[in-house]
């Protein structure tokens, strides 16, 4: 994509996130429907599929070659990752959204040919724009994101985790994860992958460790944390299949390197 398209886009999105964030945020008294997915845990509120209808209108009327890739229904059904692509979490979250009314996050991220061109993570309701551009560094609002420091060890990093490590049918050792655990300085559980990837690229967080996340969940937050030279891959240390639930480890490389050989080799093939 060339960068002046590429500049274009992401100004047109940018205006769209921040316009559904402040729609949210005007109706986050309002009584909600919620209903379940795949099990009780996994919700859906009315305000998930409006959400995920502006974006769809938006970007049809604006964009009738695009594709959207999305969580609640309103997108097109994607096969492969050519053309540009738009891979939308309307509210990342939701459990957050239900109980807490903070902790989630608008995820964006615009893929053309494959290729991240354009990751953004609104944190909505303390109206934080994390965001980036290919090749054009990573921000916080305004303020560039430094690069992740790459002398940072694993016995002094704090990690994001989830919590589906510790289900009856892991991908991982449960042991070895336990250890894992003992070995970090600390780990973290915010609800919300979307955002737990942009405090990496923030360097708040040290790495997150995730084994059951959907495209819409890391799309946009790939984009940003390799724009501080981070690292993304499963837990195999594979590139990202954006076309499948997958595991996931994000982190600068040498934490990368300790978690994939130290802990999760030993886990669970």
């Amino acid at each position: 994509m060339e960068r002046n398209t590429r500049q274009s886009l992401f100004s047109q999105a940018k205006q769209w996130v921040l316009e559904a964030g402040e729609i949210i945020r005007e109706k986050i008294d309002d009584p909600l429907v919620i209903d379940t997915k795949s099990n009780a845990n996994d919700l859906v509120t009315t305000m998930d599929k409006e959400t995920e209808q502006f974006f769809a209108s938006k970007i049809k009327k604006n964009y009738p070659d695009h594709l959207l890739f999305g969580e609640e229904g309103y997108g097109d059904k994607i096969e492969s990752l050519d053309g540009t692509i738009w891979i939308v979490d309307p509210i990342d979250g939701t459990m957050n959204f239900v109980h807490q009314k903070r902790g989630f996050a608008i995820s964006v991220g615009i893929y053309h040919d494959g290729v991240g061109e354009i990751g953004l993570i609104y944190d909505v309701m303390a109206d934080v724009l994390y965001h980036a551009q290919k090749n054009g560094g990573a921000y916080k609002n305004k303020q560039q994101l430094e690069q992740l420091s790459s002398s940072l060890n694993l016995q002094e990093s704090i990690l994001g985790l989830n919590h589906f490590w510790l289900c009856e049918n892991s991908l991982v050792d449960e042991r070895e994860m336990q250890r894992l655990v003992k070995t970090v300085r600390g780990t973290r559980s915010t609800g919300s992958a979307a955002l737990e990837m942009a405090y990496v690229a923030e360097g708040n967080f040290d790495g997150y460790l995730a084994m059951r996340l959907s495209p819409w969940d890391i799309a946009a937050g790939m984009i940003i944390i390799n724009e501080v030279g981070g690292v993304t891959t499963d837990r195999h240390g594979h590139p990202i299949n954006l076309l499948e639930r997958t595991s996931l480890v994000t982190c600068n490389k040498e934490i990368q390197h300790h978690i994939l050989n130290d802990f999760l080799a030993k886990g669970k093939k």
